[in-house]
């Protein structure tokens, strides 16, 4: 009998730690842990255990196979992450982070989609306004009602359901990596931020009081939670580490460095380390996944490897997809490159692959047409391409120069707007080329002046404006004009 009761013992105690693991998996995809609000069942208790749910209750949910998420059905399930500075921090209910992470249960993948939090969206009632203030707004209006309206506007944004939510504050980060005794991190940049705001020093005089030094030498490095905290929002670095952009590939630093850290068996067990956490970001994360799903994404992420993570972010560099502007009140802000988002749309709609490959059977039946436009100072590449299209069946009814020469990465302008899928899957597929719904104001005005001018006749489903990359995938050396 007693040997019986020391095997369950065991066995729940196994249960616990696995599921421990799976929450250690979640704080790799966003630097965060976010299970405590819902694993805690007497905060007062100091012992660990009794922070834990009921055994047999957990032990039930852990072997049951009858639990499916949101979003497994379709073989995505998509979760907002959202880090916030907290009561203790100017704006706080402002998200400094946004990011989503999708995972595809099938193959095993996780795909990490970076929000700059500069860009701009539709928010009902209140006009176009940054995406970091939608959580604020709702928060004003309804406490505790920031990440379902986050999740809405991210979800009309990228044009995907979004089924959970997880939003963590700055306080809870910092002493997780401090309990953890500490990460270390691989830094890609010397980072020289001379701007970097003091908490709590942010009316000091003089003013060069409310600003720190950061300094963290290239190479790999170990950083404490405060170390930690600074290197993820730093944002006033020196160089190309100045940006929000360059900010959420930081973020991925960490957050493989955290994986490392608490994967190691020294950490997860470690029953002081686990109870300190746990009483840590109790009150410094909010979130609907409930200790079912918590369960069943433990089994659907466990065996997910680095190599098989995905990383985007949305930025404006040459190829990126976003521009620099500014606002009706003079603020910095980001739009889409395209003037809309179905640029984006498509990008997290496909962020797992490669559009599949159509056969020319499927260009012919949709009978689609092309005009090719050189968005590049290369000589005769759009002549190249156009030869290299047709001869996979595309029907190239006009090529030309662009006006703007400046394009890195080749876009499709689908001007069916989406009614040809097959040949525009297969264009893409072939070209590497971003898409995009529409016409932005510059092409139109180029197609009017052609058309004025008598060199434009007809229509064409998709206008291909080329980019430096195309000079790569082309086979053919022709090199006339155009």
């Amino acid at each position: 009998m007693h040997q019986n009761f020391d095997l369950r013992e065991k066995k729940s105690r196994k249960v616990i730690f696995k599921i421990f693991i799976y929450l250690s998996i979640l704080l790799i995809i966003n630097f965060f842990i976010f299970s405590a609000q819902i694993l805690t069942s007497n905060p007062s208790s100091t012992s660990w255990m009794n922070k834990i749910p009921i055994l047999s209750q957990i032990k039930h949910l852990a072997e049951s196979a009858n639990f499916n998420l949101k979003g497994e059905d379709r073989d995505r399930i998509n979760i907002l992450l959202l880090g916030v500075g907290g009561k203790n921090h100017d704006g706080a209910w402002l998200t400094d982070t946004i990011m989503v992470a999708s995972i595809e249960p099938k193959e095993k993948k996780v795909a990490l989609l970076s929000i700059p939090r500069d860009l701009t969206i539709p928010i009902e009632g209140m006009g176009w306004r940054k995406i970091n203030s939608v959580d604020s707004f709702a928060e004003q209006q309804n406490p505790g009602s920031g990440g379902e309206a986050t999740s809405q506007a991210v979800s009309h944004l990228l044009n995907i359901p979004i089924d959970y939510y997880f939003r963590v504050d700055f306080t809870g980060f910092q002493k997780i990596i401090d309990e953890l005794g500490g990460v270390d991190v691989y830094v890609d940049n010397t980072l020289d931020d001379y701007d970097y705001p003091v908490l709590g020093m942010e009316d000091a005089y003089p003013y060069s009081a409310r600003y720190e030094h950061l300094h963290v030498d290239k190479g790999l490095q170990h950083m404490d939670g405060s170390l930690a905290l600074k290197f993820a929002r730093s944002r006033h670095g020196v160089g190309s580490e100045g940006s929000d952009f360059a900010r959420a590939k930081r973020q991925q630093k960490i957050i493989e460095a955290v994986k490392a850290k608490l994967l190691s068996m020294n950490v997860l067990f470690e029953p002081r380390t686990v109870s300190n956490i746990i009483s840590d970001v109790n009150d410094n994360i909010s979130t609907d996944l409930k200790i079912g799903e918590i369960v069943r994404l433990w089994d659907l992420l466990k065996d997910v490897q680095k190599e098989n993570i995905i990383n985007k972010v949305l930025d404006n560099s040459p190829n990126g997809l976003l521009v620099d502007g500014r606002g009706d009140d003079g603020a910095y802000i980001l739009t889409p490159r395209s003037g809309d988002f179905s640029e984006i749309q498509y990008l997290a709609n496909n962020i797992f692959g490669e559009v599949p490959k159509n056969d020319t059977r499927d260009l012919a039946n949709e009978d689609a047409t092309v005009e090719i436009r050189n968005g590049t100072w290369i000589n005769g590449l759009a002549s190249r391409v156009a030869v290299d299209l047709e001869n996979d069946g595309f029907d190239v009814v006009r090529i030309a120069n662009s006006s703007r020469k400046n394009f890195q990465k080749s876009v499709i302008y689908d001007l069916t707007y989406g009614e040809k899928m097959k040949s525009l899957a297969s264009l893409k597929d072939k070209t590497g080329a971003n898409v995009s719904y529409g016409l932005p104001q510059w092409l139109i005005d180029e197609v009017a002046a052609d058309e004025k001018a008598g060199k434009s006749l007809k229509q064409p489903d998709f206008i291909l404006v080329l980019g430096q990359e195309a000079d790569n995938n082309s086979s053919s050396s022709d090199t006339t004009t155009n």
